[in-house]
């Protein structure tokens, strides 16, 4: 195992043991799904098929929150959406370009580096699924049901070409993020 596997596996090992002692069901459903996704992008480095099980993963988990968390809460806020939605879509949209282009080096640290700072508004008891689980009340165990049964999202191969990387650097500006400061 390399340095970046056990420090991945240590992290998810954290993010499971934090979400299962202070998190309710949607919580730690969505947080362990962090943890699964990123062992995948982990492995993913040096197996395909890891690589391509970690970006059909990633794609359901941004279709679940945009498709039935983020509207559940603005629902339950009396149509007000989160404040932190917003910025959760920057990143989603830029997640979604990073997915496009063959996963070089460069395009996996840039997924990690957004991810991290992602992942780390959404988890934990001040992170949006917290939030989210308050707000549903006792919708929450429908919504986990339906988080559960959300559906595979169908991926298309990768598009190597320059006007794709300059689609996926300008969504990665919008999101406030440049290409350049995940560059190993």
């Amino acid at each position: 195992m390399s340095l970046d596997t056990d420090a991945a596996s240590r992290d998810g090992r954290r993010r499971r043991s934090v979400a299962d002692r202070t998190m309710g069901p949607i919580a730690r459903y969505l947080t362990d799904d962090h943890a699964r996704l990123d062992d995948l992008l982990t492995r993913g480095a040096a197996d395909p098929a890891a690589y391509a099980e970690f970006r059909a993963g990633l794609l359901r988990h941004i279709g679940m929150e945009e498709k039935l968390l983020l509207p559940a809460a603005q629902r339950a806020r009396g149509g007000e959406p989160l404040p932190l939605a917003p910025r959760l879509r920057l990143d989603h949209g830029a997640l979604v370009a990073l997915l496009v282009p063959p996963a070089t080096p460069a395009i996996r640290a840039a997924i990690r580096g957004v991810l991290e700072r992602h992942n780390a508004l959404e988890e934990g008891p001040d992170g949006i699924y917290h939030a989210c689980e308050q707000l549903a009340g006792h919708d929450g165990a429908a919504l986990l049901t339906s988080l559960q049964a959300f559906p595979e999202v169908p991926v298309h191969p990768h598009v190597d070409s320059d006007l794709v990387l300059g689609a996926t650097r300008r969504a990665l500006a919008r999101a406030g993020y440049a290409f350049e400061d995940f560059e190993a």
